[in-house]
This record gives C-alpha cells, sequence and structure tokens, in this order.
C-alpha cells in the first residue's frame, strides 16, 4: 500500500556497470586479437615475447622456494642483489652498450665516426637514466630497505608500493631484451635474454622473501613476486616493435636501454645489497654474476 511516499525505483546501475565491463572485454581481446596478429607476423617481436615471458617465468620459479621455507638470511639476500647487479653490469656493455657503438657507426646518418657514435650512445644512456629518475620522482613506491618514495606515497597500501618499486625494477629488463632482439643477431639477443632470465631467478626469491619478511601472507609474497615479472615481456614487444618499425633508433634504443639498467643497478640494487653490512659478499656476487654473463654473451654471440 502507497502511503504518500513514492515508491523506489530499481536501480539499473549494475546493469549499466555489467555492459560496460562487456564492452571493455570486448574492446580488449580486440586490441589483443591485433596485437597478436602483428607480433605472429614478425619474427623480431615473436622472439621478443618469447624472451621476455622466458624471463617472466624465471621470476615466477624463482618465487616458490618461498612457499616452503620461513624466509633467506640478509647474507643470501645480499649476495643474489650483488649477483644480479653483476648480470646487468655485463649485459649493460656487451649486449647494449657495445652493439649500440658498431650500430651508430654503421649509420650513415650518424657520420660513421667514433665521436659520433659515442655521442649518439651516450646521449641515449643519459635519456634512458633520466627517464627512470623521473619515474622514481613521480611514481609512489616502497624500497625494501630505505622505505617509501615518491608523491603521496602515504595515500597507497604498502602492497602497491612494492608493485610499483618492482615495476621500475624489471621494465628495463623487458625493454633491454627487446632491444637486443631488435639490435642483435640471434645468438647475441638469446644471451642476453638468457643471462636476464638467469638472474630473475634469484630476483624473484629475493621479492618474495622480502616481501615476507615485511609482513604480507606467504601466498601473497609469492603472487606478487610472480605478477611481477609480467612487465618484462610487455617491455621487450614495446622495444622491439619501436626500434624495428623505426631503424635509425637502433643505437638510441639500445643506450636507452642500458641507461635504464644502470639507473636501476646504481639506484636500486647495489645500495639495496650494501645497507646491511655484507658489503664483501655482495661485491663478490656482483663479479660472480658480470662473469657468468660475459662468458655467455661472448659464447654465444
Amino acid at each position: 500500500m502507497n502511503d504518500g511516499h513514492p515508491l523506489p525505483t530499481q536501480r539499473s546501475t549494475p546493469w549499466r556497470v555489467w555492459r560496460g565491463v562487456a564492452i571493455l572485454l570486448v574492446g580488449a581481446l580486440a586490441v589483443l586479437s591485433q596485437l597478436w596478429t602483428y607480433v605472429h607476423s614478425n619474427p623480431v617481436v615473436m622472439n621478443a615475447l618469447i624472451g621476455g615471458s622466458v624471463a617472466a617465468l624465471a621470476t615466477a620459479l624463482g618465487t616458490l622456494p618461498v612457499l616452503f621455507s620461513q624466509r633467506l638470511s640478509e647474507r643470501l639476500q645480499d649476495t643474489l642483489f650483488g649477483f644480479g647487479a653483476g648480470v646487468m653490469l655485463a649485459a649493460c656493455a656487451f649486449s647494449l652498450i657495445i652493439p649500440a657503438l658498431d650500430a651508430a657507426q654503421a649509420h650513415a646518418a650518424f657520420g660513421g665516426g667514433a665521436w659520433a657514435a659515442g655521442g649518439v650512445v651516450g646521449a641515449a644512456i643519459l635519456l634512458g637514466a633520466l627517464a627512470l629518475l623521473l619515474m622514481d620522482r613521480l611514481l609512489p613506491h616502497e624500497h625494501f630497505i630505505k622505505g617509501r618514495e615518491g608523491q603521496s606515497a602515504q595515500k597507497l597500501r604498502r602492497t602497491w608500493l612494492f608493485v610499483f618499486a618492482i615495476t621500475l625494477h624489471n621494465l628495463p629488463e623487458g625493454l633491454a631484451i627487446g632491444v637486443g632482439f631488435a639490435g642483435n643477431d640471434g645468438m647475441r639477443a638469446n644471451a642476453l635474454a638468457m643471462g636476464i632470465a638467469i638472474q630473475d631467478v634469484p630476483e624473484g626469491l629475493v621479492v618474495a622473501a622480502a616481501l615476507l619478511a615485511a609482513g604480507y601472507r606467504r601466498g601473497l609474497a609469492v603472487g606478487i613476486g610472480m605478477a611481477s615479472g609480467l612487465v618484462e615481456p610487455a617491455g621487450a614487444v614495446l622495444g622491439a616493435a619501436v626500434v624495428g618499425f623505426f631503424g635509425g633508433l637502433l643505437p638510441w634504443g639500445l643506450g636507452f636501454a642500458a641507461g635504464a639498467m644502470l639507473f636501476v643497478i646504481s639506484h636500486e640494487i647495489i645500495p639495496e645489497s650494501h645497507r646491511k653490512g655484507h658489503e664483501s659478499l655482495a661485491t663478490m656476487g656482483l663479479i660472480l654474476g658480470f662473469v657468468l654473463m660475459m662468458l655467455l654473451d661472448t659464447a654465444l654471440g
């Protein structure tokens, strides 16, 4: 019986929400279909996607021991951090910077001289480092030891701060894989992807263990660690597609990826490995990682 008050009307918001979600899903599937067609028709981009996916899988595999153990010792964590830094340093030198210099010297637009090539690659390295510095300043994120950085970091949950930090760390690796496949022969590009995948195994372990030590549930720590590697195939496809489409960008792309990786090594990995009194272990890990990546690059490239 109506007592004079208007009857409540049924809200159509849920239907509109589901309709909007359906439209977004259809649009996303259409975009993914077009993207897959492009990737499938471009062998270089396909190889970059495979290389980035292998690196992501290596990261996921590295997190699995955290499901069965409590936590890593600080000594082992710092050694693994150093090992990863060494692999990335050697990858920058042998798989990115040296091929970038060769490509710049061979490109007629850069004059073919050593000074011109060095200037182009040097500028690209600076741009890559500056891009990561800008992301570091603007994106809220949290280091495993130093704590929170970025604008409005206090407004975000710590889980998402860690996700941002991990993304900042892994994006240059994915870009390096993609640009490496666009700018190197198959063996050298495979060596680069293999080296990054090798260092991603302990990296995934350290990330998951650090999240566990920070108070996250075991399953959540492992899940975030696994998800952290997904940016690598995306970055690999982006790097290969851009450099492959604009051939003259090859020296710039290689140098940019190297600069981004160098920033991560100096700003993130080495400081994290030297803050708990295990500098010698971290340094020995760095040297071992550098030698391993050097051997992979020279033997396979």
